[in-house]
């Protein structure tokens, strides 16, 4: 009779536990490079954290961060440690396209849903569970390209990563701005550790382009900048939205007097409509972001993970409706709230994910900023 107690016992407690552990709390994975020649797109992505829900839908947040040092490798590890120990319900990184596109595929293995914190190329293989929380590359783009067009710019000289992320911008520039009647007279590449572009630039300035693209991020974009002002170049030069944060002026200094730069509204919210259903949680994101890390502290970088809980805020509830933290259908309960949910409103866009379209972002997700006595102001 005892032993009968016992087992039954058991059985209870095998069927108790598991349920109570399911409701305990919603894990979310983040890697992102703080350390290298990134940390400066990664920094500011792990310091909003400060300023995310510690709870959503009345279930505890765990939030696990890891460094991956920009590295693809580094990053596919963090990954899959979050699948295998971890148990993660939610996953989110990295903060360069490498490695976002080696956590994406780790995702996309595992059936866990993936958030992308910096632009990358969602093929099939990437696009059930992944999402993008930057802009995408051609909205980007046009903003830039129409603006040249606006200014009787003809020619223009790339300099670029010579990676995924720089290709990404050859592409959209082949595929936007060539029919538009611009037209590409040199492509240029550099490595993000590199610490000089002297070759690239004087190959730049030789070819005398109307205008220059940098297809950079961080404070690495600010390299060629200061060295194409250094050898004497007067044109316009464009910067991608990669570039969009108060480092880029701290580095590049005087280099920076008229750059004109694509950026997320999360760089100034301030000069938005009372309309625009981006002004309020840029304003609330970079008041509690300067108030701790100090003024002009702000960083479009910051807004990626902060909009990525925004956009948690939404669908996590609906999730919980039908299924609980831990398990693959809560996962699969995400995946799906992701593309009900609509108009979801963050800083640096208004989501509406579709099967089809994993950024979700339309042209409120962009503004053009100019850089005038040391500070951003809108570009004419």
């Amino acid at each position: 009779m005892k032993k009968a107690f016992l087992s039954a016992a058991a059985i209870v407690a095998a069927l108790v536990s598991p349920a109570v552990a399911q409701t305990n709390e919603i894990t979310i994975g983040i890697t992102v490079t703080t350390t290298g020649p990134a940390a400066a797109l990664g920094i500011p992505e792990r310091n909003s954290l400060d300023f995310v829900p510690k709870e959503i839908g009345g279930v505890p947040i765990k939030v696990i961060v890891l460094d991956d040092g920009g590295d693809p490798t580094a990053a596919t590890t963090n990954a899959r440690r979050f699948v295998t120990e971890s148990k993660a319900d939610i996953i989110m990184g990295s903060s360069t396209t490498p490695p976002t596109v080696a956590v994406s595929t780790v995702a996309n293995e595992a059936g866990i849903p993936h958030f992308g914190l910096a632009p990358l190329p969602i093929n099939e293989a990437r696009m059930k569970w992944s999402v993008a929380m930057p802009q995408p590359i051609p909205i980007m783009g046009k903003v830039l390209y129409e603006h040249m067009k606006a200014h009787g710019i003809k020619t223009v000289g790339y300099i670029g990563y010579s990676d995924s992320y720089g290709d990404l911008w050859v592409n959209d520039f082949k595929t936007q701005a060539i029919p538009m009647g611009l037209t590409m007279v040199t492509e240029e590449r550099y490595a993000r550790p590199d610490t000089s572009v002297a070759g690239q630039v004087l190959k730049l300035v030789a070819a005398n382009p109307d205008a220059i693209l940098v297809g950079a991020s961080g404070t690495a974009a600010a390299l060629p900048q200061s060295a194409l002002r250094e050898r004497g170049y007067k044109g316009l030069i464009y910067q991608t939205h990669g570039a969009a944060s108060m480092d880029f002026i701290r580095i590049a200094g005087a280099a920076a007097e008229g750059v004109i730069m694509a950026s997320g509204p999360v760089m100034s919210p301030e000069t938005q409509p009372d309309s625009a259903l981006t002004k309020k949680p840029g304003l609330a994101l970079n008041t509690a972001y300067e108030a701790k890390y100090g003024a002009n502290s702000r960083s479009q970088f910051a807004g990626h993970s902060y909009d990525a809980f925004e956009v948690l805020k939404r669908v996590i509830p609906v999730a919980l409706k039908t299924a609980k933290p831990g398990t693959p259908e809560f996962r699969e309960a995400i995946r799906l709230a992701l593309m009900s949910e609509k108009e979801i409103a963050a800083s640096q866009g208004v989501y509406n994910f579709t099967e089809k379209d994993r950024y979700g972002l339309d042209d409120r997700s962009r503004i053009i900023l100019t850089v005038k006595d040391g500070k951003y102001v809108p570009a004419k």
